[in-house]
């Protein structure tokens, strides 16, 4: 029964990413004209291939830090939102170029008639705007990582972790929209340069979601466990910190510094770079430095707690063990001392 619910659930998620990337893709082919980014199509078209060898070699039916399944999603929507972007930023110059490439009717025209066609016109220009079908795909694909991400199998997550993995993923992918609107600032929207640096920053964020170290730890045991002991053996004592892998940081610390150095740290460079150098002002970009600067603050501030705090257990931890093995090296003494007297006795008789 479990096997064929982590089948369903895995069919599900992939038949979600699949729709999306057919959706994106297309677009991106209606835009350019050209069949030829239909091949932007392949990594969606690996998520069957994915699904097989993903069920076959893992026993739960997902990965435990690594998830090929988003990964081979992001490479058909990361490609073709770049590709829209893009496309965007050329029409604005062509229509900079054209003295804003407004739609002119014929003068002579009825007034009534006029107003038909701009009603038509903006109608259009509502429902097939390419600058809205580029903001709700890339609005909807950050919708869809957290929706497949809760439907794919948990793995060896708690239901607890994957709770608290999927409002890190809604808090994740607010932050990384916030980008797109810098792009849409009088100062930058026609500048090459920082439209292309700002898709790198996008795209450098997003690498974050194949990753699971986003996942919290479960509650810790108590710092010492004792194991049974064996014949003729004290109990030993052991502590779980290192257990799971060895590691200088806990896997807490590698999330915060996955966070820091794949999006608040970059996305806070490229705000201060965009204040200071391109004179981009406003209350918003202001506000957002501002968060970030605050957010790049407290995460180093918990790194830094957290691992004074491993530090302080792990010199508990060797205090607790000396403190166990100094009775056992004085039981040991003790018995040598008790044999080596026992021997003597019989040569001072024979004596």
């Amino acid at each position: 029964m479990c096997q064929l619910l982590n089948l369903l659930l895995a069919t599900l998620s992939r038949v979600l990413f699949a729709v999306h990337g057919m959706v994106t893709v297309w677009r991106v082919v209606s835009v350019k004209g050209e069949p030829i980014y239909w091949l932007l199509l392949i990594g969606v078209g690996l998520l069957g291939v994915e699904m097989a060898v993903t069920l076959k070699c893992t026993q739960n039916g997902e990965w435990k830090w690594f998830s090929p399944m988003v990964f081979l999603y992001l490479s058909t929507v990361i490609p073709s939102i770049w590709f829209l972007e893009l496309n965007l930023l050329q029409s604005k110059l062509s229509a900079n170029a054209s003295h804003g490439g407004t739609h002119d009717l014929p003068p002579n025209l009825p007034i009534p008639v006029q107003l038909f066609s701009n009603m038509l016109l903006n109608q259009e220009l509502i429902c097939l705007n390419p600058q809205n079908w580029a903001a709700g795909l890339e609005q909807t694909m950050l919708i869809v990582l957290v929706l497949g991400r809760w439907l794919m199998p948990k793995g060896d997550m708690s239901r607890d972790q994957l709770s608290q993995l999927l409002m890190v993923y809604v808090g994740l992918g607010a932050d990384i929209l916030d980008i797109f609107d810098t792009f849409k600032e009088p100062e930058v929207e026609t500048n090459h340069g920082i439209l292309l640096i700002g898709l790198s920053l996008f795209t450098w964020a997003l690498m974050q979601f194949p990753l699971v170290l986003t996942q919290t730890k479960p509650h810790s045991s108590p710092l010492d466990v004792s194991f049974p002991s064996e014949a003729g053996k004290e109990p030993r004592l052991e502590s779980p910190v290192g257990s799971g892998c060895v590691s200088c940081c806990s896997s807490e610390v590698w999330s915060l510094l996955v966070t820091v150095g794949m999006q608040d740290g970059p996305f806070l460079f490229y705000r201060l770079y965009l204040m200071a150098r391109e004179n981009v002002l406003n209350q918003l970009m202001i506000f957002f430095t501002c968060k970030n600067i605050l957010i790049v603050m407290i995460e180093i501030y918990r790194i830094v707690v957290v691992q004074c705090e491993k530090s302080r257990r792990g010199r508990q931890q060797d205090h607790s063990n000396d403190a166990a093995e100094r009775p056992r090296e004085h039981f040991q003494t003790a018995s040598l001392t008790q044999d080596k007297a026992t021997l003597e006795l019989p040569v001072r008789s024979v004596a």
